[in-house]
């Protein structure tokens, strides 16, 4: 079973980008605190995964020349729930979802009455799907020293309304994993967790003739096209990807300024340790890491390494990474090298979305 392995680095020079709320016990009533983890070793700001899913789902559904596909969203009291078809919506397929309409007295009712509904996929029973697509929290390489910065609303007459807020400068670093099997791929095994196809949906796979992968499985399986036009698409958003909060005050760029991927056998992420701090709190390539990791995984490795890296930041390291893995190389047989690529990481992920509709790599989606 393959998978997108990747790692990637946001820079925030001065940012604020996902936040916790009010702070309480700060100067001012109306004060803003940023979400961070606290250690012996101080404050790493982060941005929570659902944070950036938040902005990924929001990037591939305004792109203008994308032909992503999203549910419509639906909302009974104190629960919401997409409309649950991966047949035909790309992000239920690779974001995954919980559908479980409630069942109390005059909530159906309810739902016939509701005009938005008008192309609901009726359900029933209970279906879920794990998300193909995976992302770590984004964790700042380093402890740093949150700042406030303290403002006033003076556009009226009378007092000054003072406000404040915290921001930080740091590097955040994030993992991503993309499950290729599963992308397109939809069970209607009867196990809690494992069913995303209600008795419904299956008809749906049946009327479309999707593939059946019959067996332990018990799965319907979508045309090799579809299924790696929706992964080319998240893949290139990746690199496109923007989004987070005080972009009025604190502008940032969130496209990741580096970008490490590669196609693996299973779930694991060899790349995590390539990159880590210096004794300064700024990225630094471990040479013993990249030798390590690419010598005990090498069996696992099932594509040509891909690394983004933005010329412009933090170029020595670029350049001593590219370094290790010539010398990595050499001194190996040709046989169990890694091939490598280097570019920007939007370039270097549009070759991957490329390669991954490529059909000389269709095995990677078995």
């Amino acid at each position: 079973m393959a998978f997108l392995t990747g790692v990637m680095l946001i820079d925030a020079p001065a940012s604020a980008l996902n936040n916790a709320g009010a702070d309480e016990g700060a100067r001012t009533e109306n004060a803003i605190a940023v979400k961070f983890i606290r250690s012996r070793q101080g404050a790493f700001p982060y941005v929570s995964a659902q944070a950036f899913r938040y902005w990924l789902r929001n990037t591939l559904e305004q792109a203008q020349d994308a032909k992503w596909k999203a549910a419509p969203v639906f909302r009974e009291a104190k629960i919401a729930y997409t409309d649950a078809n991966p047949i035909e919506y790309w992000d239920d397929d690779l974001f995954g979802y919980m559908r479980a309409p409630s069942k109390k007295a005059g909530a159906a009712e309810k739902r016939r009455e509701d005009a938005s509904r008008a192309t609901e996929t009726p359900t029933s029973t209970e279906i879920t799907r794990v998300s193909s697509f995976r992302v770590s929290t984004l964790v700042s390489l380093a402890p740093v020293s949150i700042s406030s910065d303290f403002g006033t609303m003076t556009r009226h007459e009378g007092d000054p309304v003072p406000h404040e807020h915290q921001f930080y400068r740091a590097v955040l670093k994030g993992l991503v994993s993309l499950n290729l099997h599963a992308a397109g791929t939809f069970s209607y095994l009867n196990r809690t967790g494992y069913r995303n196809l209600d008795d419904n949906r299956v008809e749906i796979a049946k009327k479309n003739k999707l593939e059946h992968l019959d067996g332990n499985e018990k799965s319907y399986r979508l045309p090799w096209e579809q299924r790696t036009e929706r992964v080319a698409a998240l893949v290139r958003a990746l690199g496109v990807v923007y989004g987070g909060a005080k972009l009025a005050l604190h502008y940032t760029d969130v496209t990741p300024v580096v970008f490490i991927g590669m196609i693996t056998n299973g779930g694991n992420n060899p790349l995590q340790y390539l990159i880590g701090p210096n004794e300064k709190g700024e990225p630094h390539v471990r040479s013993d890491a990249v030798r390590q990791s690419l010598t005990v995984w090498r069996d696992q490795i099932l594509s040509k390494l891909y690394v983004g890296w933005v010329q412009g930041f933090c170029d020595v390291e670029r350049a001593s990474l590219q370094s290790e893995l010539e010398k990595f190389n050499k001194e190996r047989k040709q046989s169990e090298g890694v091939d490598f690529v280097f570019g920007h990481p939007r370039e270097i992920l549009a070759q991957l979305a490329s390669d991954l509709c490529d059909r000389s790599n269709s095995t990677w989606l078995k």
